[in-house]
């Protein structure tokens, strides 16, 4: 049967120039949340046998999204990259209301912080399901994995 999931995952840390405190905090939730339970299942490597779990390690080059998978030994799979262009405004919108949410939290009312995460939630959302289309036909996955993708995405985009 197999086991269709992440079991590690690691970014490319020559991609982050710097992370603040809030930054790094999402990041380890992301893993941490990510690790616990995901879906994930790349199509190419499951049809040749390789039925996970499955080590994932996240990069971004030249503009592009690389998916490098491997299995619980560490010998290589297959990679999947995607364009991020797509991306771009999601990404630049998430990390604004983010900094819009880091600040609220610290001085603003309870309504006024709920309603900043509604508008980060939406964001996210959305851009978890253009993460959802991007992927379809290359690896299969749910909608919280995918959140949690997006926000590692956002992660390596960070640049100081």
């Amino acid at each position: 049967m197999g086991d269709p999931r992440i079991s590690h995952i690691e970014l490319d840390e020559t991609t982050i120039i710097r992370r603040n405190a809030d930054i790094e905090q999402e990041r380890r939730i992301a893993i941490f949340d990510l690790i616990e339970e995901n879906t994930f299942k790349p199509l190419r490597a499951f049809e040749a046998g390789h039925a996970g779990p499955y080590r994932l390690k996240l990069a971004v080059d030249d503009g592009r999204l690389v998916m490098a998978m491997a299995d619980e030994a560490g010998t290589a799979l297959e990679t999947v990259i995607l364009g991020l262009g797509r991306f771009r405004r999601p990404i630049r919108e998430y990390f604004a209301i983010c900094d819009s949410y880091y600040q609220a939290i610290r001085k603003a009312t309870a309504t006024e912080i709920e309603t900043i995460d509604m508008a980060r939630r939406g964001v996210h959302n959305e851009a978890a399901e253009m993460l959802l289309e991007r992927l379809d036909g290359k690896i299969e996955t749910d909608f919280p994995t995918a959140r949690r993708l997006f926000t590692l995405i956002c992660v390596l985009h960070i640049k100081g």
